[in-house]
């Protein structure tokens, strides 16, 4: 039977543009730039990206791993038409992990699939990346780009992340050093992060996402939900250097209660007290226009805090003083009785 697709365009008519694919690897070429670091070996557009472990000067290198996507917080990026921050999101969700086990971030690999390449649009994401890279301080040393018509619709797209770091083997967080009596740290968050937007957009579905809400200062709801997921690799990594961690908690999808618990044996438990850090007015919203239960507001978002760390009483001054930033004394381990998380 004879073929209707010109051989020429044949890939074409399937919805697929490969010319818009080789202009996206243009344009992000300058992005990727910004990212380098000492240790990354080869070009953008090989195989495979390839990272000089010597560089590190780590004598028993240990290399810790994390992957993650966005979630459905990519939908209000898709609604809105910003596309410029998520790709720190994504970063952010990958390099938090590797930091809570002591690792230092070193190189980042991205993959977006989407129904149809629009190069202008794909930049924005990829500048992301690379901004989220930066922060970490981690090369972005790859990826992939995959057109899916049928797969995706045209103005649909992912992004997932693949990230690796590395620790001394002694040095790495594990949680078995977290005793009773440890002084719980919390770190700020930049607001809802990553995590629960499935909730965040049912609450909001009858919600103007662009008019201002005097509840946040009268900032633009949509501004504030695509706020992107803090960083803190910049943070931790003195207090990693320095042997002052015992046991590090990213308070991600799970909250309070099925995060902070990862941290610690069985045995023990963290007694948190409600009003030593900031609720973010974002939850405040949340949890007045959805009706959410005000407990349950722990077991699914940040509440205003992306990392706790467990620090013990000694250590706690030295600790404060190498963050640099604004932390908060929420609770301490105690032994446990009952609950993992018992917040007062």
């Amino acid at each position: 039977m004879e073929s209707r697709l010109s051989e020429k365009n044949a890939y074409a008519q399937a919805g697929v543009d490969v010319v818009a694919g080789y202009e996206v690897v243009e344009r992000i070429k300058k992005h990727v730039k910004r990212t380098e670091r000492l240790g990354v070996m080869g070009a953008l557009g090989g195989f495979g990206g390839m990272f000089d472990l010597t560089t590190t000067g780590v004598k028993e290198p240990v290399l810790v791993s994390g992957t993650d996507g966005v979630g459905t917080k990519l939908l209000l990026a898709i609604e809105a038409d910003k596309h410029d921050t998520i790709g720190i999101d994504c970063v952010a969700m990958c390099v938090n992990d590797i930091i809570a086990a002591g690792a230092e971030p070193l190189y980042f690999l991205d993959y977006i699939a989407t129904g149809k390449n629009i190069p202008e649009k794909l930049e924005q994401v990829v500048a992301g990346v690379a901004e989220g890279c930066v922060q970490a301080n981690a090369a972005l040393v790859g990826g992939e780009t995959a057109e899916m018509p049928g797969m995706y619709g045209e103005d649909d797209y992912d992004v997932a992340g693949f990230a690796v770091g590395v620790a001394e083997k002694s040095a790495l967080i594990t949680g078995e050093k977290v005793a009773e009596g440890d002084i719980l740290l919390g770190l700020a968050s930049s607001g809802i992060h990553s995590n629960g937007f499935s909730l965040v957009r049912k609450v909001f579905a009858d919600t103007d996402l662009t008019a201002k809400v005097a509840e946040l200062e009268d900032q633009v709801l949509i501004d504030n939900l695509l706020t992107p997921t803090k960083i803190y690799v910049n943070a931790l990594l003195p207090l990693i250097k320095a042997g002052l961690i015992n046991g590090v908690s990213h308070i991600t999808g799970g909250g309070f209660i099925e995060n902070i618990p990862r941290m610690f044996s069985d045995e023990l438990a963290a007694e948190i007290t409600e009003g030593t850090w900031n609720i973010l007015p974002i939850f405040d919203l949340l949890e007045k226009t959805g009706q959410i239960a005000h407990q349950e507001m722990f077991e699914i978002f940040n509440m205003g805090l992306g990392m706790v760390l467990a620090i013990s009483p000694e250590n706690l001054a030295q600790a404060k003083a190498l963050l640099n930033e604004p932390s908060f004394e929420i609770g301490k381990i105690v032994k446990r009785e009952s609950q993992a998380v018992i917040i007062k």
